[in-house]
């Protein structure tokens, strides 16, 4: 059995480990609009070329809105040690909005318009002992924002 492998919740919505994780969307080669998770071809009634390519998204955003679980999900959502916590709707530059898990702060901290940074995470253990991944967003540091 393999402990240290890591594995992504599912395939295709990032790339990269840690703080240096980004996201994986598509853009349209016509009119330049962004697709999160990945679209196979442009989704705006209004472009009449319909070709995607695969790009990587921004790793910082702003938090639009935000709610927190107080429920265990079904499940089929796993999760370790599970306890309640927030989920948000993250802007990112690149005009679409992102929802994701949020993390590196107690659900009473956050606060709409936050500067928040994209981290991947271990979500649980498979069977095989490999560390499950997923994507999430974290707030920046007063540090960060002002370098």
């Amino acid at each position: 059995m393999r402990t240290d492998e890591l594995v992504p919740v599912a395939a295709g919505l990032f790339e990269g480990t840690g703080s240096a994780a980004r996201l994986i969307g598509t853009r349209c080669a016509s009119c330049g609009t962004h697709y999160f998770p990945k679209t196979l071809s442009c989704r705006n009634p209004q472009c009449l070329e319909k070709a995607t390519q695969d790009v990587l998204l921004s790793r910082e955003g702003t938090l639009y809105s935000y709610t927190v679980q107080h429920y265990q999900p079904p499940a089929l959502f796993r999760m370790a040690d599970w306890v309640p916590y927030a989920i948000g709707s993250v802007e990112l530059p690149e005009g679409l909005r992102v929802m994701g898990m949020l993390t590196g702060c107690e659900p009473a901290s956050l606060t709409i318009g936050m500067a928040v940074e994209l981290t991947v995470e271990t979500l649980y253990r498979d069977v095989q002992g490999r560390e499950v991944q997923t994507y999430k967003f974290q707030p920046r540091t007063a540090q960060e924002l002002a370098a």
